[in-house]
């Protein structure tokens, strides 16, 4: 449970220093990750009362409980459905949904795909390491093929997930890619996130020093090119940012892909929902409806 501020005023990077200390291996992109949310929500102001995360299963997935706010640390690929219900019982809440490439793509790519095109109001930050890191390195939907893991030891077989084209496919609102060595530009990356209303997505690269010593940061570096510097990348054209989630080999886009602004979320396509959060309303059940729905089963 997050420990509420007296004052909410101001904001400080303390606020959300979590109760135990991330356990990840030394080296971990996760801790990057970490620091850039800390960061993005002192930056915009947002008291930790106000913030949610909630996880699933993984090295990763243990995020909620490195940071002071509320949360959850639910089951393997289930982070998504339980962040919906949510954002739909007290949608004035900041929702974040923090997992891996395991997590996210493998046992949960179902909710991930409905999550987006039902535009819940969100932010899904995905820690895609290419491995299976909690279970010591077997392949996940990420690991390029040829990549020799515990589980495929002569060689991965499997065509990998492309996360952003999906996303775009799938219809989420807000596409982005950040890289866990590029603190300052993540951590824009992750307060536009929280700003969007709608789903919004990010494919964050964190490499696992540990089990993956194919994508490392050695190999990241001179690969990775900002879109935001390309004058002319306009990330409302949805056709332009489809191609540009193709790319991968000697130039590999991070930032902003695409972001549309016109959809409604699903709690605000919701009419139930125009006088205010659930929590806050009358939530029992009338008489004569409650009398008339026992009589409709009998």
């Amino acid at each position: 449970m997050a420990t509420v501020l007296a004052d909410t005023k101001h904001v400080a990077m303390a606020d959300f220093k979590g109760k135990v200390d991330p356990d990840w291996c030394p080296g971990c992109g996760d801790f990057g990750v970490l620091a850039a949310v800390q960061k993005a929500l002192v930056d915009l102001q947002i008291p930790n009362h106000n913030v949610v995360t909630i996880s699933g299963i993984g090295c990763s997935s243990n995020f909620p409980g490195f940071i002071n706010t509320y949360g959850m640390h639910t089951l393997h690929g289930r982070a998504l459905a339980v962040a919906t219900g949510l954002k739909l019982a007290n949608h004035e809440l900041t929702v974040l949904v923090t997992g891996g490439d395991g997590d996210g793509f493998g046992i949960g790519g179902n909710h991930f795909v409905h999550s987006m095109r039902r535009n819940v109001d969100l932010l899904y930050i995905v820690m895609d390491n290419q491995i299976y890191g909690l279970t010591t390195g077997q392949t996940s939907p990420t690991s390029r093929i040829g990549m020799k893991t515990k589980s495929m030891p002569f060689g991965n077989i499997e065509a990998p997930v492309n996360p952003i084209s999906l996303a775009l496919a799938a219809g989420a609102t807000f596409v982005a890619r950040g890289f866990s060595a590029e603190q300052k530009h993540l951590t824009e990356l992750i307060k536009q996130g929280i700003q969007h209303k709608g789903f919004s997505f990010l494919d964050v690269f964190s490499p696992c020093v540990t089990y993956n010593l194919d994508n490392t940061y050695q190999w990241f570096r001179p690969r990775v090119k900002k879109l935001e510097d390309d004058p002319v990348h306009d990330p409302t054209d949805w056709m332009a940012a489809m191609g540009k989630s193709l790319l991968w080999g000697d130039e590999i886009p991070i930032g902003k892909f695409f972001e549309r602004t016109d959809l409604p979320t699903l709690h605000g396509a919701e009419p139930v929902l125009n006088a205010g959060p659930l929590l806050h309303g009358d939530s029992r059940i009338p008489p004569d409806v409650a009398r008339s729905f026992v009589e409709e089963l009998t």
